[in-house]
């Protein structure tokens, strides 16, 4: 769908340069998605995989994001691949919701009610993000830090247009649960992609 070089705005890496490639389609269909134009692939122009990492290169950071739309509907080991040999680190933001495909440095697992990881994918994850768009996603999130191992970092995200009203609730949730931490899309407020 799209490419570009901006600041990671969310999660473990965030505030680290990154080159994001969004892949277009999705399967999902969160109501509160905020790249709803991602959803049908066929609306964006294939690239070879050679000319995405030659645009990557362009750029000084070697954190490469790869974020949907939902990319594991896509076959990403030689994209994967291709990254890797040019000395970039690979991180996958995905809802788990289809097969794992590529080699990764870091897995972010956002699971969305709308269709629920694979279980085999859970206990891979390096950092579970959950957004918290109501008060009873809480509970929701807990039941996905049970499944994670024991290393996995856990986020709670407020859902950008709800943030107002469900901060409060999160920042009162962390302090009764540490284990938690705050995700913020800084990207929004600094106003970067």
């Amino acid at each position: 769908m799209e490419a570009f070089y901006t600041l990671q705005g969310e999660g473990f890496h965030q505030g680290r340069a990154a080159y994001f490639i969004r892949l277009g389609g999705c399967d999902v269909g969160c109501v509160w998605c905020d790249v709803k134009d991602s959803w049908d692939a066929s609306k964006h122009p294939q690239l070879s995989i050679d000319d995405i990492v030659a645009e990557a290169k362009k750029y000084p950071g070697r954190l490469a994001v790869i974020t949907g739309g939902e990319p594991l509907m896509h076959p990403l080991d030689e994209l994967t691949h291709s990254l890797k040999a040019e000395g970039f680190e690979t991180n996958i933001e995905t809802s788990g919701s289809s097969p794992l495909s590529g080699d990764w440095d870091w897995i972010c697992l956002s699971p969305k009610k709308f269709k629920a990881p694979l279980p085999d994918i859970i206990p891979l994850a390096h950092e579970l993000k959950v957004v918290i768009f109501n008060k009873h996603d809480f509970e929701w999130a807990e039941t996905y830090a049970a499944q994670v191992n024991p290393n996995c970092k856990l986020y709670l995200q407020p859902e950008w247009d709800k943030a107002e009203k469900v901060l409060p609730l999160i920042i009162d949730y962390i302090k009764a649960n540490p284990q938690w931490e705050l995700s913020l899309q800084t990207h929004k407020y600094i106003n970067v992609p």
